[in-house]
């Protein structure tokens, strides 16, 4: 039966930071945008709050800005060559993400079947974020039903890869998950933990079941 394997952006894909981080640093809003970090992860804010705030504070930003962050992000090694690869033995990946759909969604560029996101307003932002479309971390482990369903496997066959609190539904979910560089969120609940900067080598720790 092929497996689905199923990615975290912020904290795994992406080391030691995240996509709303990124894309604020081309703005000159890092800061800013730490301190709403330090409050969803603390639990003082959720989804929908940081979300709201984040763009507020992105008035200005434009596609390139997002191009920008994209393109100089400090993303994990051989990303590409783990998802030819996972294609190759005729398996599937996704990314789910509670960051922007229109970052996230660049990933279908380097070889991601599905990519998941928050819905954010078009660039430049001319309304405000509609709650309902932000997601969280119990929408992830219901993203992942629905793609069960596309590629015709079943929660059995999921891998999950992630970092933090936002993971922990999805890991509870799946049999086999891979804590990357993960916080003490994800403590005892991993099948497996990576700390490094290659994706391959996360990778192979399940491969290794095989």
């Amino acid at each position: 039966m092929a497996r689905l394997h199923l990615f975290d952006l912020d904290g795994t894909l992406l080391h030691g930071t995240s996509a709303p981080l990124e894309i604020s640093r081309q703005l000159g809003l890092e800061a800013e945008t730490m301190v709403l970090e330090q409050s969803i992860s603390a639990g003082m804010i959720g989804p929908p709050e940081y979300a709201t705030q984040v763009c507020d504070l992105w008035t200005h930003l434009t596609d390139e800005h997002v191009t920008a962050a994209f393109e100089g992000a400090p993303w994990l090694s051989r990303i590409r060559d783990v998802w030819a690869e996972i294609r190759r033995r005729g398996e599937y990946c996704a990314v789910v993400s509670l960051s922007p759909s229109f970052f996230v969604e660049r990933l279908t560029g380097w070889g991601a079947h599905a990519t998941y996101g928050s819905r954010f307003p078009m660039l430049p932002f001319a309304e405000p974020v509609d709650p309902a479309g932000v997601l969280s971390a119990a929408a992830k482990v219901l993203i992942a039903d629905r793609l069960c369903v596309e590629f015709g496997v079943s929660r059995d066959d999921c891998v999950a890869y992630g970092d933090s609190l936002s993971d922990k539904d999805l890991f509870a979910a799946v049999p086999v998950s891979v804590a990357v560089n993960s916080d003490r969120h994800l403590a005892g609940l991993a099948t497996h933990s990576y700390v490094g900067r290659d994706l391959w080598d996360a990778y192979e720790l399940v491969c290794q079941e095989d």
